[in-house]
């Protein structure tokens, strides 16, 4: 009994981090600014959740469990504070919180979003501000987000540490900014939801729950802004992708490519809301990087459910999407579309000349991508080599058992 109260007790525990890590967090930082101290306050209640939860029972709201724990924890902290510097702030602040316990019968309110634009502040180092959302507003870890943005865990976490210092003694404020300043705020606030959407398509960590928790930030700030077709277009694209969810695998957990999926399975309502939000993000001015991708995706789900080839059409928005915001991904991307039209041989050149890049040394796409292409070219050796490192790089069993047959194929 014992045994299965521990388990049931860490498992709440993990779905409480995994989907409201952020919205404690904000909570618990919003009056102060200090999200060093909410963290820590918010790590101790998690220990304490593992420790207390087999013995008493899972608590009917695990949320409010936590947020009186911490706030316990931060209360302390500050009384400790307050004798040694003799402040009055300090006092105004145990005061607050103090009054906050009573305000919790309505729920936590939610303040995620105004977190995320404290993060994405001018005053915050700009290659600092996505991770700073990746690790308040999702709970990523240093070491996680390091190996995303190609730099040490050492160096992202001196950064992390830097712009949290920034933020509490700058007294940044945790608020939605005023309408005209959100234009040049939007940018890493956007990067940050498609991260964390990335995150919960690829079911990293069984971090599902965060594609719909990005899905709802992106459709609040679409709220915000609804005349900003970046929002709009970011939400068309997670929409395209998440419609699509439930037809990637076969009833045995196996990787199904996109032109082989059962578009019956696909959420027609989510797909005509992509459609409507990406016309809408059309009419409403200057194309960006995510009203592109948009598209390239409506085009993928127009040629399954037509049936009509329109490899040409990708490649041309995949030639814009260079144009805007060149990257290794989009010239790849690019070579896949080059060779579905049947011109192999320069998907081929455009993914050789990628190979010096470090970024596709373990990049699972690129080897994949660089398999097949060569298969279709009939350079048996390198397809071989190509998808051998693809499945020694791939995470998912699902797609591993596909990079396998792939392979198979080639050898038999």
């Amino acid at each position: 009994m014992m045994v299965s109260q521990s388990a049931l007790a860490r498992s709440v525990a993990e779905k409480v981090a995994r989907e409201s890590y952020g919205r404690l967090v904000a909570y618990l930082g919003g009056r102060s600014g200090d999200l060093a101290s909410a963290e820590d306050a918010l790590a101790e209640a998690f220990l304490a959740a593992l420790e207390k939860w087999p013995d008493t029972g899972v608590p009917d709201n695990p949320d409010a469990w936590l947020l009186t724990i911490a706030r316990r924890r931060r209360l302390d902290d500050w009384r400790k504070e307050k004798v040694r510097k003799k402040s009055a702030d300090h006092l105004d602040l145990v005061a607050d919180e103090l009054s906050a316990a009573t305000d919790l019968d309505e729920g936590i309110p939610d303040r995620r979003l105004a977190l995320m634009f404290a993060c994405a502040h001018p005053s915050i180092d700009a290659a600092a501000r996505t991770p700073l959302m990746l690790q308040t507003v999702l709970g990523l870890t240093a070491m996680d987000i390091s190996a995303r943005f190609l730099v040490s865990p050492k160096t992202m976490g001196q950064r992390l540490v830097r712009a949290k210092a920034r933020i509490r003694d700058e007294k940044i404020p945790f608020l939605v900014p005023e309408r005209e300043e959100l234009p040049t705020r939007l940018p890493p606030v956007l990067a940050s939801i498609y991260a964390a959407y990335t995150n919960g398509w690829m079911e990293i960590d069984g971090a599902k729950a965060l594609g719909h928790e990005a899905i709802w930030l992106a459709r609040v700030v679409v709220s915000l802004l609804p005349q900003e077709p970046e929002a709009k277009g970011l939400l068309a694209l997670m929409l395209y992708a998440e419609a699509r969810r439930s037809s990637r695998r076969d009833p045995d957990g196996g990787f199904v490519p996109l032109d082989e999926q059962d578009v019956g399975l696909w959420d027609l309502a989510q797909l005509q809301m992509a459609e409507g939000l990406l016309r809408e993000a059309n009419a409403n001015g200057p194309t960006g990087r995510y009203q592109i991708e948009a598209a390239i995706q409506s085009a993928h789900v127009a040629r399954c459910l037509s049936g009509v080839s329109n490899w040409q059409a990708v490649v041309s928005l995949y030639d814009v999407l260079e144009r805007i915001a060149p990257s290794p991904v989009v010239t790849l991307n690019r070579s896949v579309a080059l060779a579905r039209m049947g011109h192999t041989d320069a998907a081929l050149a455009d993914i050789d000349a990628l190979a010096g890049d470090i970024r596709m040394a373990d990049y699972l796409p690129y080897w994949a991508a660089r398999a097949q292409i060569c298969a279709d070219l009939g350079k048996r050796a390198e397809a071989v080599e190509a998808f051998t490192i693809a499945v020694g790089l791939c995470w998912s069993e699902g797609e591993r058992r596909y990079l396998e047959e792939r392979r198979s194929r080639i050898l038999s």
